[in-house]
């Protein structure tokens, strides 16, 4: 294998919404070049900058987690609104279910993982990494988001650097990846597994 798929932070194609209320820089998308009606997975970095509804995504299923900013509280359907942050673990819901978003304080960035339920799945890790840490992919797509700080990513070809909102992505392999943080790193792993 030559290497993980780098995508540099400078390189995201940024898109305003339709109704004004923030931003979308999309990282990553599978099959290539596919839309929103029609994509098995996406992955995206949003800035919202006002309170207000979630579009809805029928049939795909969606992780929230916050970068930047005071947070959101966000509510799901009939569910208790729940306060999300920098701090908090990765939030997985329903994207065809109604969802709204309130700002704590001002404006927040955050991370996006969408996958077309019967597809594929995925599943979203945050980690705050001081040491080297191996992970192994099992043959599934696999994403690292370096949210934070520095790191190499190495598949045992040498390692490619990531800085901030950089990505390595690699697929179908069963390579074990080495993530070294240089000195520390906060990453989302990103694991995409076929249905």
């Amino acid at each position: 294998m030559s290497g993980p798929t780098v995508i540099r932070a400078a390189d995201h194609r940024v898109m305003r919404w339709k109704n004004g209320g923030g931003t979308t820089a999309e990282i990553a998308v599978s099959p290539q070049g596919s839309g929103l009606d029609d994509f098995d997975w996406r992955l995206s970095m949003a800035t919202v900058e006002t309170d207000g509804p979630f579009s809805a995504f029928p049939g795909i299923d969606r992780t929230l987690s916050i970068l930047e900013g005071e947070g959101i509280r966000l509510r799901v359907g009939r569910d208790e609104p729940v306060e999300l942050t920098t701090s908090s673990a990765p939030h997985f819901f329903a994207a065809d279910a109604s969802a709204s978003a309130d700002l704590v304080s001002g404006p927040v960035l955050d991370l996006n993982v969408m996958s077309r339920r019967g597809r594929v799945a995925h599943a979203v890790r945050r980690l705050h990494l001081v040491e080297t840490l191996d992970i192994a992919p099992h043959g599934h797509d696999v994403a690292i988001f370096c949210a934070e700080g520095r790191l190499q990513v190495d598949l045992g070809d040498g390692p490619t650097n990531l800085t901030r909102h950089d990505t390595a992505i690699w697929s179908n392999d069963r390579t074990e990846a080495r993530l070294r943080p240089d000195p520390f790193a906060l990453v989302y792993t990103v694991e995409i597994r076929r249905a």
